[in-house]
């Protein structure tokens, strides 16, 4: 069995694996706790689903939070006293990710790369709809050809009604119309419907500028609200980021 944590902007995954990711916790990264904090919340998680740590083989983090980096560390070390790959760029530049710059690349992202090569064995770009939205592009060799970022839907929609007055929050459901008829379906529109032509386009300019027929694959818990780009996307799967840290952790030991 694996353990991997996955430490995003928005949410903490906590995920154990055997044959398959029976067990995820998922806590909120903006809830702060201490070492001790963390290490009550997974043993409280590991009690409730019955999960034994003898049968644990390794752990393996990846971080995009520098600041939450090491109290989970920590907590996980007084838990758990074997293995632990942290996925930082001195761990990436062991793969063969191509050109691209392992200290710039965040973790996350060479996780969704290669969750992706490993699932499918071909070029692919990755949708990952978290925080950030992001379009990973990956070649017939498993290589990292680039990135793109844009924010993320539920980011735009917080920093809109957060920063204009009388706005209020807006639920995250895609409108039946493009012409909203009052302030909760016009921002609907324009964001949702605005991010179902950001995504689709992205995705074509970046199958032409690859040249290939890359697997698009969309991961990311937004993924599944967007339901006019399902027939964009060859696979979704929440779980990408996860298994790609658990094939990092096989290749790495």
């Amino acid at each position: 069995m694996i353990l991997a944590v996955d430490i995003g902007n928005t949410d903490i995954v906590v995920g154990f694996y055997d044959t398959q990711w029976n067990h995820v916790l998922r806590v909120p990264s903006h809830i702060k706790m201490d070492v001790s904090g963390y290490e009550m919340k997974i043993r409280e998680f590991l009690l409730e689903d019955n999960i034994d740590l003898t049968t644990l083989d390794g752990a393996v983090i990846s971080s995009v939070v520098p600041d939450l980096t090491a109290p989970i560390r920590a907590a996980i070390q007084l838990i758990y006293t074997g293995q632990i790959i942290l996925v930082d760029g001195a761990c990436l530049q062991n793969l063969s990710l191509g050109k691209i710059d392992p200290y710039e690349l965040g973790s996350d992202l060479a996780a969704n790369a290669v969750g992706a090569f490993d699932r499918y064995g071909q070029s692919a770009i990755v949708v990952d709809f978290g925080t950030a939205l992001t379009f990973t592009s990956i070649n017939d060799k498993g290589e990292i050809l680039g990135v793109a970022i844009a924010p993320g839907v539920r980011t735009a929609m917080k920093s809109l009604s957060s920063n204009t007055a009388r706005l209020p929050e807006i639920p995250l459901e895609i409108p039946k119309n493009a012409i909203g008829n009052n302030t909760v379906a016009a921002l609907q529109s324009g964001i949702m419907q605005g991010y179902v032509g950001l995504v689709s386009h992205m995705v074509n300019q970046i199958k032409i500028e690859m040249d290939t027929n890359p697997k698009i694959i969309a991961t990311g818990g937004l993924s599944f609200i967007f339901e006019p780009l399902h027939d964009l996307f060859d696979d979704m799967d929440t779980n990408l980021t996860l298994n790609g840290l658990r094939t990092i952790f096989h290749k790495l030991t």
